[in-house]
């Protein structure tokens, strides 16, 4: 079962308004959905992608009520989709809010921490992200650069010192959180010197400057990535709808310098395993 475990989607009569602003505010990029869970089943149809993760953002600790919501209701709706859940580094009380997650089924949540202009290493998302590794829930981070914005917030300096506080603070050995992009987009030497083999898992979204404008990385660089870090610790992931499922996951399958078997892991085996620890 192929997973492409990033993706996004917003509910149908705000999707088409939060596509453009996302599109205006990176100036850089393009689509390849509508941004709807319609959207996004059809291209997965389209790629031969049978499963596929969601990864909400909570801008606003507002929003927590009506993200995971709707995000609850993909869960119950769609088998083919996992949505994670959100929260936001300014929320109240989110170890209650964490365990309310948890109790309901979510496998773990995403952070942005551009879009809440919140450093992965503040005091705020460790505590959050403490108290994920606690709970057993997976945390996906956005890493490195963000065209949107101009301060990167999560570097490959900062994922490392995270990583080293939990594990030092909570002792869980289980790799549990997953850095985007490659590690940090705009930051290849970076991950390569602070991530690289450490005990997290790396997803290859908007890794393949051949098929995206705005990506420094090469199908060189991800092999290097692949064999440092460990095939096992990798995860297929697009970042739909900014990029084509079909497209980089035909662009995957024929990379050189990846096994077959390294490619299975990758594609399938790694999100299998992580999305049965419920």
């Amino acid at each position: 079962m192929v997973t492409d475990f990033h993706t996004h989607v917003y509910p149908d009569k705000l999707a088409e308004r939060t596509i453009e602003k996302l599109k205006g505010n990176a100036k850089v990029v393009k689509t390849f959905s509508d941004g709807t869970v319609r959207g996004l089943l059809h291209s997965m149809e389209k790629g031969g992608i049978e499963r596929s993760v969601i990864l909400p953002v909570a801008t606003r600790k507002d929003q927590f009520d009506t993200i995971n919501r709707f995000a609850l209701e993909i869960n119950k709706t769609y088998p083919q989709l996992i949505s994670f859940g959100a929260i936001h580094p300014d929320d109240d009380d989110p170890e209650e809010k964490l365990r309310y997650l948890k109790d309901m089924g979510f496998f773990g949540i995403k952070i942005h921490p551009d879009y809440t202009n919140t450093f992965i290493d503040d005091e705020r998302y460790i505590r959050i992200i403490r108290e994920c590794a606690r709970l057993g829930l997976l945390v996906v981070s956005h890493a490195g650069v963000d065209p949107a914005f101009e301060v990167v917030h999560c570097t490959p300096q900062r994922a490392r010192y995270v990583l080293d506080r939990v594990f030092e603070e909570t002792g869980v050995k289980e790799p549990f959180m997953i850095f985007a992009h490659l590690g940090g987009m705009f930051a290849h030497k970076d991950v390569m010197k602070y991530l690289a083999g450490t005990n997290c898992y790396i997803d290859i979204s908007c890794s393949f400057n051949e098929i995206m404008e705005f990506c420094e990385t090469s199908d060189e660089d991800v092999a290097e990535v692949i064999r440092i870090h460990g095939a096992d610790r990798m995860l297929f992931a697009t970042d739909s709808p900014w990029n084509d499922q079909n497209e980089t996951l035909e662009h995957f399958r024929a990379m050189s310098g990846v096994s077959d078997e390294e490619k299975e892991l990758i594609l399938s085996q790694n999100a299998d395993r992580l999305l049965s620890r419920q």
